[in-house]
């Protein structure tokens, strides 16, 4: 299959790999922003091919683990509500909010459905006139258009009967919050090539020059991780801190104008909470003034929420790159796939379920 196949070649990547080795002089913390990202290093075995002065630390970009649990008790509350029927991105159903997820709440007897888009909870909003539709907009830059554009959608059907739970988050506050936090370790960041795609990647040259780190718009196949890597070593290694592409056959330095314009007609920037991480200046989206009849927290009323996180979770770390899914006493015993403490175990993009999938043991 045309880029894929051959962005797993077994002989491009050892000669990526031994390029890399030859390239390499002393120790580099990389950071691969997207949990994809993550997923495929661990699933191929990526991390074990590098060598020792190479340490990959796992960022933020999963937008179900990143998702606050605030949102997440709130969705909780909503969904329990008779007149309701919630849909959701299958990953969310699992996340454990402060007392119990939405598969428990469905198993009461709720109706909770799983949806690939917004739009599909727009056609069940016209199919149900007598019900009240909510979707769970969750998400980075990735989502946000087709998002937007079901708001837009509702809004020409003229339906009254569809709203959006919005949880929707921004890369380039995040990527400012890790290299401006005095814990930092990180000397260059692998850049999601997904995001990259509807963004760009003009925000992050001022991100680049102002923390002098290399970041490196990557895809998610073997080769483009590593070719990614291979390109933020050089760039330590000659103390230069560029933005580069190693994506370009999907990814634009401007992005995709018009899904950027969807998002500025329906949304608007706030600040927003990050699950363990705590609130991010400008990392958020919420709906327009205009749309606010669309959004499900003023509709339902459910500002009022005191979360409760375990107290052994130690995911915000882990999302922060400051501590690995092994360094977690929870991690495989109390904290495992099927009694999950924390979102990061759950998601099909969250690090602790990489390495227990993978088995990346202690």
């Amino acid at each position: 299959m045309k880029y894929l196949n051959e962005f797993r070649d077994s002989r491009l990547v050892s000669n990526v790999i031994d390029e890399i080795i030859r390239s390499t002089s002393q120790r580099w913390v990389i950071m691969e922003i997207c949990g994809g990202q993550t997923h495929s290093i661990m699933k191929y075995g990526l991390d074990q091919l590098l060598p020792d002065k190479i340490e990959l630390v796992h960022g933020p970009g999963c937008p179900v683990c990143v998702t606050s649990l605030e949102m997440i008790d709130k969705a909780l509350a909503i969904a329990s509500q008779p007149e309701v029927i919630f849909t959701s991105y299958g990953d969310m159903l699992r996340v454990p909010g402060s007392q119990g997820d939405l598969f428990s709440i469905r198993a009461s007897g709720n109706d909770i459905r799983v949806v690939y888009s917004a739009l599909d909870a727009v056609k069940i909003a016209q199919e149900n006139p007598n019900k009240l539709v909510v979707f769970f907009a969750i998400g980075f830059e990735t989502t946000a258009p087709a998002n937007a554009m079901s708001v837009m959608y509702a809004q020409e059907l003229g339906l009254k009967n569809f709203c959006l739970l919005v949880s929707h988050v921004k890369v380039p506050p995040a990527m400012y919050a890790i290299l401006g936090s005095p814990n930092n370790r990180v000397q260059g960041f692998l850049a999601a090539g997904h995001v990259c795609t509807v963004m760009g990647y003009w925000e992050y040259i001022p991100i680049a020059q102002k923390y002098h780190v290399p970041i490196v718009v990557t895809g998610f196949e073997p080769v483009d991780i590593l070719q990614g890597i291979l390109f933020t070593i050089r760039e330590l290694e000659n103390r230069t801190y560029q933005v580069q592409n190693a994506y370009s056959r999907v990814v634009s330095y401007e992005g995709n104008k018009p899904a950027q314009n969807i998002i500025e007609q329906v949304f608007v920037g706030c600040d927003q909470k990050w699950r363990g991480i705590g609130i991010i200046p400008g990392s958020g989206w919420r709906l327009k003034p205009e749309y606010a009849r669309y959004n499900a927290e003023d509709r339902f009323q459910v500002d009022e929420i005191n979360p409760i996180e375990s107290p052994l979770c130690v995911s915000g770390q882990i999302l922060q790159g400051l501590v690995k899914p092994i360094n977690c006493p929870a991690f495989a015993n109390q904290c495992n796939p099927e009694h999950p403490l924390g979102a990061t175990m759950v998601s099909s993009e969250g690090a602790c379920a990489a390495y227990y999938r993978y088995g990346r043991s202690k």
